[in-house]
């Protein structure tokens, strides 16, 4: 790998038996992501070489989610087209064209095929170039395109925290997409090589916790996903729609849908504290209150959300989402003069009130959380990384965080939970705890290790003064990033770190990935404890006291559309060097 979205090959050639045992021929290719490969033959021989060139392609057009699953369908025959090949399918079809034009291509074989001939020391190219038939209107922002992103960087103590905020970003730049329709209006494909489009809960979550490097990424998505909103009537009025997702084997498959539907109006009411200009706060608050409609004609005079809808569990994390939802859409409603705060605010008191009762399984060790109530009213019980959640609870006004669905004592006792070896591997937060049945440490969310999730746990347990078991993560997950090479993958296996070891990749993962990359911000930037308040001009920092990497600077940052730069000492102690004119620091 050269840089997140490029690859580079190297191969030598003997053209001549009796030239000695030293390569007369140095092959590169250059592969990138958007489709492109260009094939260099660099000759060092004494005299002119005519080399003939040959380049097999080959496909079964399958889909990727197919392949990922490891059944890829059998490969299919190729036609002349133009000057390259062309494959045809049930589902579509693909062809490649090649600079300059070949002399000859053998459709039957998949060959293309050229004669070159190389003086002494000279070099010949040829460029290949894939496309899909009917690939959709999405592009690659591209490296030109002026970044929704800004360029930020770290520096500190330990030198792993600039390589992996380096490493993030530009991961995440090789991940933007645009619509041509929109072409201001960017987001994050959700990874490669599996998932190179948009998936909206996804997105959202990546734009999240982006807002450290500013708010045009988040209006951005936010834009894209309000365009696929159901309106009209029906049940599913006002719902952003997205796919089904696997929840490992003691729930059925959740609806991400339902996720993205309660993270849009959390993204824009916190992307307003980061700065986002009033007129597109304004722009995109109707789909916002479309969404918290939605959430409130769905659970009508109920207390919890189900996932699926109508007849799914009811899980912690769809809990979390809705009561974050309510609370920080109600802050947004007020802020901007709207009604139907008032009603958000008492939802998320009952349901509060219920949840801390009904929600909680109680035993010798201190109890836990419950991932999920059946429809029968059954607990699920085991310990999984879906009780992060429980710890997001978002920015409200003035940077004050909301409170959670649990009291003090109970979230002591999660931290405690997540923090132990059943759930902290040494590489980060397993998605199933080791001793519970159905652990697999390759399990996507029955024992894998989730980067998200590490993430948004180690956001939570430090905002809320659990100190140590989130520096067991960070450390553990920044010990992962290095092995592989601070280029995060979306999950790993969760094997035990020991002595000498290393984490062991999982071979389904996305590499990169939008909520790994952005997972690699948000835990440097957590470290500061950002806290802004674009709108009353302030901004507040609460680090990590115990300042687990020693010295870390982030410049670069943006509030309010301005740099802003932050360093924390190794006391803990945090001190703002660069910020917007008028932003003042609170207290």
């Amino acid at each position: 790998m050269t840089t997140a979205d490029s690859a580079r090959f190297l191969g030598t050639v003997r053209t001549s038996a009796h030239a000695g045992p030293d390569p007369d021929v140095v092959v590169e290719r250059v592969r990138h992501a958007d489709g492109t490969e260009r094939i260099t033959l660099y000759s060092s021989a004494p005299r002119p070489l005519r080399l003939p060139v040959e380049v097999a392609l080959g496909t079964d057009l399958a889909d990727l989610g197919a392949i990922a699953s490891g059944a890829p369908g059998p490969e299919l025959p190729a036609s002349v087209h133009d000057s390259g090949l062309r494959w045809s399918s049930p589902v579509g079809n693909s062809s490649v064209t090649a600079d300059p034009q070949p002399a000859d291509a053998l459709a039957s074989a998949g060959l293309l095929r050229w004669e070159f001939v190389l003086p002494p020391g000279g070099s010949t190219s040829v460029e290949l170039r894939v496309r899909p038939d009917g690939a959709g209107p999405i592009r690659a922002v591209g490296r030109a395109a002026t970044s929704p992103l800004a360029p930020a960087t770290a520096a500190g103590d330990d030198s792993r925290v600039q390589e992996l905020l380096r490493t993030s970003i530009e991961d995440l730049q090789a991940l933007l997409l645009r619509d041509p329709a929109h072409p201001t209006d960017t987001h994050l494909a959700a990874g490669a090589p599996w998932r190179c489009g948009l998936a909206p809960a996804e997105a959202l979550a990546a734009a999240r916790m982006l807002l450290p490097l500013g708010t045009r990424l988040a209006a951005g998505t936010l834009r894209t996903l309000a365009r696929t909103q159901i309106q009209g009537p029906g049940e599913q009025s006002g719902m952003i729609p997205g796919p089904r997702r696997d929840a490992g084997t003691h729930l059925p498959p959740s609806c991400t849908g339902t996720e993205a539907t309660l993270l849009f109006p959390v993204l824009l009411a916190e992307a307003r504290r980061w700065g986002l200009p009033d007129p597109e706060t304004e722009e995109l608050l109707p789909t916002a209150e479309r969404c918290l409609n939605w959430l409130r004609t769905t659970v009508g005079d109920a207390l919890y959300l189900c996932d699926p809808q109508p007849a799914g569990p009811v899980r912690c994390e769809t809990q979390a989402h809705a009561h974050r939802a309510a609370l920080l859409g109600a802050d947004l409603l007020d802020a901007c003069g709207r009604p139907g705060g008032a009603g958000l605010r008492q939802w998320a008191q009952e349901l509060r009130t219920a949840f801390r009762e009904e929600f909680w399984i109680d035993d010798l060790g201190g109890g836990r959380p419950a991932v999920a109530r059946a429809a029968d009213g059954r607990l699920v019980p085991h310990l999984g990384v879906a009780t992060v959640h429980l710890l997001d609870t978002g920015l409200l006004g003035g940077g004050e965080r909301a409170s959670g669905l649990l009291d003090k004592v109970r979230t002591e006792q999660l931290a405690r939970l997540l923090g132990s070896p059943a759930m902290d591997s040494g590489w980060g937060l397993r998605g199933l705890g080791a001793k519970e049945a159905g652990y697999n440490p390759f399990g996507h969310r029955g024992g894998a290790v989730r980067t998200h999730e590490t993430a948004v746990a180690f956001a939570g347990l430090a905002a809320a003064g659990y100190e140590k078991e989130a520096a067991s993560l960070l450390r553990g997950t920044l010990a992962a990033a290095e092995a592989f090479g601070h280029r995060l993958p979306e999950m790993y296996a969760g094997e035990q770190r020991t002595h000498g070891s290393a984490p062991v990749p999982h071979p389904a993962a996305c590499r990169p990935a939008a909520t790994a990359a952005a997972a690699g911000v948000l835990l440097l930037t957590t470290l500061a404890g950002i806290r802004p308040d674009a709108p009353a001009g302030t901004v507040t920092l609460r680090p990590v006291r115990s300042a687990p990497l020693g010295e870390i600077a982030l410049t670069g940052l943006r509030i309010a559309g301005a740099p802003f730069s932050v360093r924390v000492s190794r006391l803990g102690l945090a001190m703002a060097e660069e910020a917007a004119d008028g932003l003042q620091l609170g207290v």
